[in-house]
């Protein structure tokens, strides 16, 4: 009997359509070859989910999502959105979903593939070989802290107010998915924070540091913020596993990405205790060259390799899908924003098909 799966896929705005579209390509060729039944289920979600329902994060859309195995999201927001209410604005799907699901483990690979190398813009010797997995803390921190907004204070002047905060429990749990990650790959974790001016990442760093007890096998190593921004231009080969707080991890993933060549190539997994996990690729809806075929669906197919990884314990699907798309950029395939010196420049769709072609022959 074959193994079934209920996977609810949410294009969402801009380019995610068109990167989600070449993913679908690719689980239905996994279906087939690997004699799985996976169940899709599509709904709208962002300003998608506003113009269906008025709400970026539709009540339809949310059961499908909590009902789900996995979720597979494209990219959510555009200027089209950006008038109205805050509230409402296509970017708070994301944190509703991840907040619903309970999807407090962000997990972001930052993995050079070789005939990339000539894409990224440091020096040959600085990034090839490179390895990183960050591990970012989703459901807390100053993205969610209260009290928030913006106020007007007796004197008519504005004052606008974010909330940084984390619990011991929130610190402890995101602790040690680094430390697991940590122990299947090189066992060498850097911890990442601004102690000595923020007290909430005091707290961070001493809870990590009591975890790390439990892991006496992982190296633990303890950096403020700013040093690691620079260590990741002067050095980023020196990282494994970075495991950091909400706010950080979202600036220092989107900085790592930018080593390989481009955020166009970057899958992401968003793990926690529920049933459902969630996987997308890091870069945005990029409304600006949406529908004109020029996208890069490749950080969106590898996202669908972390989910046989992660969810569906099939951790074959993704080696395979990794060296498959290896070898579509060792033929020479590049999208635009990959593109190097004697390429073959080709659209979204194209790509697509070329991975598909490979995945045929390999899986």
């Amino acid at each position: 009997m074959s193994q079934e799966f209920n996977i609810t896929v949410l294009p969402g705005d801009g380019i995610g359509p068109e990167v989600i579209r070449e993913a679908v390509k690719i689980l239905k060729i996994i279906e087939r070859k690997k004699n799985l039944k996976l169940n899709l289920t599509e709904a709208p979600v962002g300003g998608a989910g506003y113009e269906a329902a008025g709400h970026p994060l539709p009540d339809d859309t949310l059961k499908a999502a909590q009902s789900a195995d996995a979720v597979l999201l494209g990219a959510v927001g555009g200027p089209k959105w950006e008038t109205i209410d805050f509230s409402l604005r296509p970017e708070r799907a994301l944190l509703g979903l991840r907040s619903s699901l309970g999807l407090f483990a962000n997990l972001r690979p930052a993995k050079i593939f070789a005939p990339l190398i000539e894409a990224s813009t440091l020096k040959r010797e600085v990034v090839e070989g490179l390895d990183i997995m960050v591990v970012r803390e989703l459901t807390g921190g100053i993205y969610f802290g209260e009290p928030r907004g913006v106020e007007t204070l007796a004197d008519g002047t504005r004052r606008g107010v974010n909330t940084l905060v984390y619990t011991e429990p929130e610190i402890e749990r995101i602790a040690k998915v680094a430390f697991d990650v940590a122990g299947k790959r090189n066992k060498n974790v850097f911890s990442i924070d601004k102690a000595n001016v923020l007290e909430c990442t005091g707290l961070w760093r001493e809870v990590v540091t009591k975890v790390h007890a439990d892991y006496q096998d992982i190296t633990l190593s303890h950096m403020y913020v700013d040093n690691c921004a620079m260590q990741l231009v002067r050095n980023p080969k020196q990282f494994d596993v970075i495991v950091t707080t909400n706010m950080f991890g979202d600036i220092l993933s989107d900085q790592a990405s930018m080593l390989t060549g481009s955020i166009g190539m970057l899958p992401s997994a968003s793990l926690g205790d529920g049933k459902a996990a969630m996987y997308e690729p890091i870069h945005g809806s990029a409304p600006d060259i949406a529908g004109q075929d020029i996208a890069n669906p490749l950080a969106t197919i590898l996202s669908v390799g972390m989910m046989f990884k992660y969810s569906f314990n099939l951790e074959g699907v993704n080696t395979i899908l990794e060296k498959v798309v290896d070898d579509v950029l060792a033929q020479g395939y590049r999208t635009g924003d990959i593109m190097s010196k004697g390429g073959k420049q080709v659209g979204c769709i194209a790509m697509g098909d070329r991975v598909a072609e490979e995945l045929e022959k390999q899986l």
